[in-house]
């Protein structure tokens, strides 16, 4: 009945507002990894791509893995959506880091990076969970589920914001130093959102320093260079490409000057 109800969702408000922010963008100015996980979230949200299982049943707790085994949350947790609103400011969001990313890394490699922190943050998210309840006694924790990408989208906008962290953005309406956004914006969606996932959205802020801080860094971008032939060139400044322009904060300027807002959105999803 789940599996039926997916197929029958079509084109909500909240994929129809995706719609339009490609189209208004345009689709060739978005890189072709961004745009394929994008599309591909979409679809598989609206039933397009046809799927063995429900949404919740493949939402990721501590529970769930260390117990019962269920190890394919840790791949399909991140991809699935509680509603088309939660997919919609996900994509939003997804689009500025996307590209920044992309553009400066390269698509290969940007690829195989993303695979890698769509891996690491659900596993910390586990971690966590056990952390919380066997040595701070939040048992709650170990039960506490949740789908969404927005995990991994905090991994990147850690990147963008190590990569570039010099200046001043905006959390809220309040000026913070580029390189605290993230833990700014951590810390905004956990008092105005009450319903978002914590855990999932510190996930993926440690899993961006895992990657981006330790020895794991150089490790894996000798492993992703020798296998796609292109080395991943870190720091600098804004990158510039034919297609338009990405500032130090991971927005876009193309043909219309057009720029995305942030995304504010969570229910115990991540």
């Amino acid at each position: 009945m789940r599996r039926q109800e997916r197929r029958q969702r079509g084109f909500e408000l909240g994929v129809l507002l995706l719609l339009g922010e490609i189209l208004n963008v345009g689709y060739d100015a978005i890189p072709p990894v961004t745009l394929v996980t994008i599309v591909g979230q979409a679809l598989l949200y609206i039933g397009v791509i046809d799927v063995p299982w429900d949404k919740w049943d493949v939402c990721i707790s501590g529970k769930k893995v260390l117990y019962n085994g269920d190890y394919k949350t840790l791949f399909l947790s991140t991809i699935e959506h509680a509603d088309d609103m939660h997919l919609y400011y996900n994509m939003i969001s997804y689009m500025i880091k996307g590209r920044t990313l992309e553009y400066k890394y390269g698509s290969a490699n940007f690829a195989i990076l993303l695979a890698l922190l769509s891996f690491l943050t659900p596993a910390i998210y586990v971690a966590l969970a056990y952390v919380s309840a066997v040595y701070f006694h939040q048992k709650y924790a170990m039960s506490s589920c949740a789908i969404g990408f927005s995990g991994v989208i905090f991994a990147l906008k850690l990147l963008t914001t190590l990569e570039n962290p010099s200046g001043y953005t905006y959390v809220q309406g309040f000026q913070v130093p580029v390189k605290y956004a993230a833990w700014a914006e951590l810390m905004a969606i956990h008092m105005l959102v009450p319903n978002a996932s914590f855990m999932g959205h510190l996930a993926g802020i440690l899993a961006g320093l895992l990657y981006y801080k330790t020895p794991l860094r150089p490790v894996v971008d000798y492993l992703i260079s020798n296998f796609t032939g292109n080395p991943i060139r870190h720091g600098g400044n804004a990158y510039s490409s034919s297609t338009g322009y990405v500032d130090e904060d991971g927005y876009y300027y193309g043909r219309s000057n057009y720029s995305y807002g942030r995304n504010t959105y969570g229910w115990r999803r991540y």
